[in-house]
């Protein structure tokens, strides 16, 4: 029986003294981030947190996430990773959804911590990161504060490996956030089988400028410390050319991306830096065009370049192996190893080669469900072959080849993906509606390059001296960046069904200027 903590206390056991993490300049040991978890865990079992407790980390990438995530669970809690970005609406929704009892969030958000723990509500501890101007209420301390109250032995483990271990909270169609329940022995597994075609070993060194509040950046995490190497904790992927210039500094071996940032990197003249200790690069949260695969090869010669396929209700489910990626660049794949996948028409009908139908999944991946939500549960994750049993109905559409390789065709919903993020059109309409300019308003996806889709804001304007910046200038303030539309499209009306519901695929949107 494995816990996802154990990665980091095995790893802290065979190498003690290895650099485990490198962030923001500093590099900290096995040792020393298993000590760090250990304390912080004490303070928050005597801050109130019990076992299967629910702990809201409201935080971006830095060291103090990595201990607050294994903290939580040495603590036999369940941790929540929420954007930087997300909005203080956006934190109290899931603070309440999901019942949190402790909270990690910026010290510079203190106002709205207050206000929280003063709800009469489950929350009733918070641990703020970053410089601390004031004196601070009861129940609130300092992130290096909490560290040191508490003893560096590791905490008495009451937890099996069927308890939770985190929610993934991930948009849905509706624009509700729905909080995909992962269990320690889901994610042991899923863990164990993307290492069984990655690779990956101690000496591995990995770049991860993905945020750890997007799984595919939680699991760079967590693969990492389970085999023991090192990994390279980048704020963001802001700034490509310093990537590069870590990349050679650490001498890092795996690369992990989503296609944005490779688009980024192939526009960049690559031969300006030492990019030779680079043997894995990986792809997933949406599929890289062919072209780019075909760029990858030729900028990076001498890697894999591994193209994948998931979603949070699975983590991984479909990999292409490299030597394939030549002759089936638009691929995903396979099933990735111990599991099944097969595709189904609308009556639950298996379907054959060529034939295109929704994809779905079976295997020790498949999540616990969503997070007190019974009825969107049964639809995504029905009964399976064994009494007992689920699978995961993804909801996307696949053909299969010949070789047995799946092609993805599109997508079940309306959910939209930008830079590898899945992005619900109603959240976004309804930010535009709060504008006091805008008539009526749709969020469509064009096909780009770089970002995969971008969102356009197709508006019926209220005040005809509406400009697109005004429109932008909104949103930004009350989306999380990557739900931020690229572009403004001004209409005359809306094309609608005849029960006045608009008809995204009907919209006409014209291309970029």
């Amino acid at each position: 029986m494995l816990l996802v903590q154990e990665f980091l206390e095995a790893a802290a056991g065979r190498t003690p003294d290895k650099v485990a993490l490198v962030c923001d300049e500093r590099r900290h040991t096995h040792r020393e981030l298993d000590e760090a978890a250990n304390r912080l865990a004490h303070t928050l079992r005597a801050g109130g947190v019990r076992r299967g407790d629910r702990v809201v980390l409201w935080a971006g990438n830095g060291v103090e996430l990595v201990v607050a995530i294994f903290a939580v669970l040495k603590a036999d809690a369940v941790f929540v990773v929420l954007h930087e970005s997300s909005k203080p609406d956006q934190v109290a929704y899931v603070l309440d959804h999901c019942g949190a009892t402790a909270l990690l969030a910026p010290a510079r958000r203190l106002a709205e911590v207050e206000r929280w723990l003063g709800a009469g509500g489950p929350l009733a501890f918070a641990v703020l990161v970053g410089a601390v101007a004031t004196t601070l209420p009861p129940r609130c301390l300092p992130f290096d504060t909490a560290v040191a109250a508490g003893a560096a032995t590791r905490p008495e483990r009451r937890g099996i490996d069927r308890d939770l271990a985190c929610l993934v909270y991930t948009s849905g169609s509706t624009g509700e956030p729905k909080g995909v329940m992962c269990a320690h022995h889901h994610m042991v597994f899923a863990s164990g089988s993307i290492l069984a075609y990655l690779g990956l070993d101690a000496d591995d060194v990995v770049l991860c400028a993905l945020p750890l509040a997007f799984d595919y950046g939680l699991y760079q995490l967590l693969l990492t410390f389970r085999v023991g190497g090192r990994l390279v904790l980048e704020r963001s992927f802001a700034y490509p050319a310093a990537c590069l210039e870590r990349i050679a500094a650490e001498r890092v071996t795996v690369l992990p991306g989503v296609p944005t940032m490779f688009a980024l990197l192939l526009a960049m003249d690559l031969a300006a830096f030492d990019l030779a200790s680079l043997r894995t690069l990986t792809n997933t949260a949406a599929a890289l065009p062919p072209a780019h695969v075909r760029q990858l090869a030729r900028a990076f010669p001498g890697t894999r370049l591994f193209s994948m396929y998931g979603l949070t209700e699975t983590k991984r489910t479909l990999w292409l192996p490299p030597e394939l990626l030549d002759a089936h660049p638009g691929s995903v794949g396979i099933a990735i190893p111990g599991t099944e996948v097969w595709l189904e028409d609308e009556q639950g009908r298996r379907l054959g080669c060529g034939e295109v139908g929704e994809l779905v999944v079976r295997g020790g991946h498949v999540m616990a469900g969503y997070w007190n939500d019974p009825a969107a549960t049964a639809a995504r994750f029905p009964p399976g072959p064994l009494p007992g049993e689920r699978v995961c109905r993804t909801g996307d559409l696949f053909r299969r080849d010949a070789n047995g390789l799946h092609w993805f065709v599109g997508r079940r919903d309306d959910v939209l993906k930008s830079r590898g993020e899945k992005v619900a059109p109603k959240e976004v309409e309804d930010v535009l509606h709060d504008h006091p300019g805008v008539q009526s308003a749709a969020l469509v996806g064009v096909p780009d390059a770089v970002l995969g889709t971008a969102l356009v804001a197709v508006v019926v304007r209220a005040d005809r001296a509406l400009r697109a910046q005004d429109v932008l200038r909104h949103c930004r303030e009350r989306l999380q960046d990557f739900k931020v539309p690229q572009r403004v499209h001004f209409v005359d009306s809306l094309p609608r069904s005849a029960n006045g519901k608009v008809l995204r695929q009907a919209i006409d949107v014209p291309p970029a200027e």
